[in-house]
């Protein structure tokens, strides 16, 4: 079957958000599809993060979010949400180890002895982004790069289908930013929706399947080529923007 003909696992119908009164997101309708990797990029402001949080329940917001034709709020147990690391406090006294077995709480439940089988799901995703040997050291002594793929390595223990990531390339080397890279596309190859709202958009020409431009509405959605043309960023931006000289930094 096309990619054309897939039916989406992830509609979002008439979803909009507001903080204190001021509207963040105006009527967002967008149709995802499995085994892409789809970029939310915009400007500051434009509500990137705060789609996410209405896609989670997480925020104040109207309208309908559909995972596999069903409400995603009574099947959250699916979504994994990896946030930006300035959200997270990193002086609380937890191991790697620790950290990446949260993921599991919601098959083991709260107060219960984690199972054989999570305590192996943890060690394949701590060897999945390369920090098995870390599991003892305590998450604030790591560098952004290795935190954040701790979060990564949650995501994957908790065995979901959807995968929401917001920003999760700021500030981290090259070297754990190929291997996030290469994690979400295989999440994607192996069916799952995978949806990550990024900066750079010289990057987002090349590291996406599909784009969606946002700035509290859906400017664009489809191919980067098509999506990063001149109209739609001028649209998004409010200026003329040079994406070739992004995609040179």
């Amino acid at each position: 079957m096309s990619q054309s003909l897939t039916p989406p696992v992830l509609q979002v119908q008439q979803l909009s958000a507001s903080y204190r009164d001021r509207e963040v997101l105006q009527g967002l309708n967008l149709q995802l599809r499995a085994g892409q990797v789809i970029g939310v990029v915009g400007p500051n402001g434009a509500g990137k993060s705060t789609f996410l949080k209405a896609i989670l329940g997480l925020v104040p917001h109207h309208g309908e979010v559909l995972w596999r034709g069903t409400s995603l709020t009574s099947q959250l147990q699916r979504v994994a949400y990896v946030p930006q690391r300035a959200q997270v406090d990193f002086d609380y006294p937890a191991t790697v180890e620790d950290v990446v077995l949260m993921g599991r709480v919601a098959r083991t439940g709260w107060l219960r002895r984690f199972s054989a089988a999570s305590q192996q799901a943890v060690k394949a995703a701590l060897e999945r982004v390369e920090l098995w040997d870390l599991r003892s050291r305590p998450i604030g002594e790591l560098s952004g790069g290795q935190q954040q793929r701790v979060f990564i390595a949650r995501s994957l223990a908790q065995e979901a289908e959807l995968f929401l990531l917001d920003e999760p390339f700021a500030g981290i080397d090259r070297r754990s930013e190929g291997l996030l890279y290469a994690i979400l596309r295989d999440l994607a190859q192996q069916g799952h929706g995978v949806i990550v709202v990024h900066h750079d958009l010289g990057q987002a020409t090349q590291q996406f399947d599909e784009l969606v431009l946002l700035n509290q509405r859906v400017i664009a959605q489809g191919h980067p080529r098509l999506v990063l043309q001149p109209d739609h960023l001028a649209q998004a931006y409010g200026a003329r923007l040079d994406i070739t000289r992004h995609e040179a930094a």
